[in-house]
């Protein structure tokens, strides 16, 4: 099980690089660490479990940030209208995108950022990613709100991205034109 003592933090150069794609078939060493993934997420959202283990709630986990620098992310959320979107994905990729931006009213934290980092994360409020299941299959996922946010939040752990790049650092709260602010 992961914890958060497995969890690098900021400024660690394995959360800087491009990770490498998961060669498939995955092995089952791939495959277990990719299921510890999502287990950390389910996990850190149970209040019970989060408490006993001292787990920060996360919603995302992506393999970088566990200092494994190969392309697997898991993700576990509803959506606003309360649908679960539960995956654990070997070689994400955004296969399109909307020219319409959107952004967390709140902000975006991250399980390796310690500190808050406060600011506006413009994203495309709308993505088509493919990914590969851990049975094997591949999964062609429409997204929009939340659940788009997020994806492309541990897609961008992928590629040596952090959050806060995305913040406009002379004004962090600059309305971003035309995007739909997301409540969480």
């Amino acid at each position: 099980m992961i914890m958060m003592e497995d969890i690098i933090r900021d400024g660690h150069p394995t959360l800087r690089k491009v990770a490498e794609e998961v060669v498939m078939p995955a092995s089952e060493e791939d495959k277990q660490i990719l299921a510890s993934l999502l287990e950390y997420v389910i996990n850190s959202q149970n209040s019970e479990m989060a408490a006993k283990y001292g787990l920060r709630p996360g919603i995302g986990l992506a393999a970088p940030q566990i200092n494994v620098s190969k392309r697997m992310i898991a993700v576990h959320l509803t959506d606003d209208k309360g649908t679960l979107y539960s995956y654990a994905l070997f070689n994400p990729k955004i296969v399109s995108h909307s020219v319409e931006m959107a952004y967390l009213e709140t902000g975006e934290g991250c399980l390796s950022v310690d500190e808050a980092i406060p600011g506006y994360v413009p994203r495309y409020a709308r993505v088509t990613i493919k990914g590969v299941t851990l049975h094997g299959e591949e999964v062609k996922l429409r997204l929009r709100g939340l659940p788009a946010i997020c994806f492309q939040h541990e897609i961008d752990h992928l590629n040596g991205i952090m959050f806060y790049d995305h913040i406009d650092k002379q004004d962090p709260f600059k309305p971003v034109d035309g995007a739909t602010i997301i409540e969480r």
